[in-house]
């Protein structure tokens, strides 16, 4: 049972993803539409009057041209919520809706707000990654000089990922078709909690899952981020990395309705789950993917809970490498990791990833008639957020 001041999960929602490229099926759908709909499907599925949102916050990575300046805001006022209903717009990068979930859950625990709703979107078919960067020196000198050799980008880091820890090709490839055989099987399991896109009717599952997908087929497609430079200074990547074992480019928004448990008591609703433990660490930016381990450590002993209590983990994937290594160092055996698919195979829409992958645990908890979920992702600079959800 919760108690009265516990932020409990009374709802999740996400569109389906779709593929972030031109002619995707979202790809003419504007970012704060998709945030809207989010928005809109939750309060008129839960029969909620929007007045009674304390707040809305919403993960989104590149705030760029149509994801500039505060997104959450924008989807707020296109969903037709009051204009008294609050929003904004948080970045942890890949985590940021993860992240919002965090920040929800803390101020409804601490008797800030009784109703919020944690969200997040990402249109990487109209919003270019990196384009809020736009050649501009966003590190400063100081950190140059406390990296003398720069930080280096996310596809690298997972190669130093599959170096260290003795990853093969084969493994990465293997890992990516079980991604999307997982994720194939579960689409009939999504269809409660995903919504339609009003510019978009026709998506009705996720775009990005390619069941057809095998071992052999994968076995063809090239390393993607060889880099001269890279390899003089890391002369142990093997260049293993592909299209085909990290995630695609994708659009999609996802979101969470959080209340305090006396509060979704006082308005008749049932809640599915409630956020038990949350942590969010610091980590190498160099092997900058990794957060996922001391992460996960800090949340179960936060919990006062060991990986035998959970039930089932989402560890993002990004690349493949990183739910592999983490697998390795927590000793977690493959049935209870990422069960329906996980990025590979879903997509990862940056901004809306960690409140889709709560969508997804919520459900798959459900299902199983489990307890305890923990989620877990890798973030830009060597971070990770981790959140252990306990099923009501």
């Amino acid at each position: 049972m919760a108690s009265p001041r516990d932020a409990v999960v009374v709802d999740v929602l996400r569109t389906p993803v779709g593929k972030g490229k031109p002619g995707g099926a979202l790809s003419q759908v504007h970012p704060v539409h998709l945030l809207a709909d989010v928005l809109a499907g939750l309060v008129a599925r839960n029969d909620l009057d929007p007045a009674l949102v304390d707040d809305v916050i919403a993960g989104c990575v590149t705030k760029a041209g149509e994801q500039a300046v505060n997104p959450a805001r924008s989807a707020v006022l296109a969903a037709g919520f009051p204009l008294s209903v609050p929003a904004t717009t948080v970045d942890r990068q890949c985590g940021s809706s993860q992240q919002a979930v965090h920040f929800a859950a803390h101020a409804i625990q601490a008797g800030a707000a009784d109703v919020v709703i944690a969200c997040g979107v990402e249109s990487m078919s109209r919003v270019s990654m990196h384009s809020d960067v736009q050649g501009a020196d966003h590190l400063g000198s100081r950190v140059a000089e406390r990296f003398p050799g720069g930080l280096v980008g996310q596809g690298i880091s997972a190669e130093l990922i599959c170096a260290r820890w003795g990853l093969s090709r084969d493994e990465l490839d293997a890992f990516a078709v079980e991604s999307h055989r997982r994720a194939a099987e579960s689409q009939s399991l999504f269809a409660a909690d995903l919504v339609t896109v009003a510019e978009a009717p026709e998506l009705t599952v996720d775009e990005t899952v390619r069941p057809s997908t095998t071992a052999d087929g994968l076995a063809g497609l090239r390393p993607s981020f060889v880099d001269e430079a890279a390899a003089r200074r890391f002369p142990e990547i093997g260049w293993k990395i592909t299209p085909g074992n990290s995630s695609p480019l994708s659009d999609g928004a996802a979101g969470v309705l959080l209340m305090s448990a006396a509060k979704a008591a006082a308005l008749g609703l049932t809640p599915r789950a409630r956020i038990h433990t949350t942590a969010v660490v610091g980590d190498d930016p160099i092997l900058m993917l990794m957060g996922v381990v001391p992460a996960t450590r800090a949340v179960l002993a936060r919990a006062g809970l060991t990986v035998d209590d959970i039930d089932l983990f989402e560890v993002n994937e990004a690349f493949a490498p990183v739910s592999l290594a983490w697998q390795r160092e927590t000793k977690v055996e493959a049935e209870r990791l990422n069960v329906h698919g996980g990025a590979i195979a879903l997509g990862h829409p940056l901004g809306a990833s960690g409140a889709r992958i709560l969508t997804t645990l919520v459900g798959a908890l459900e299902h199983r008639g489990a307890r305890f979920g923990l989620q877990t992702m890798c973030e830009w600079g060597g971070m990770a957020n981790a959140t252990i959800v306990e099923r009501l």
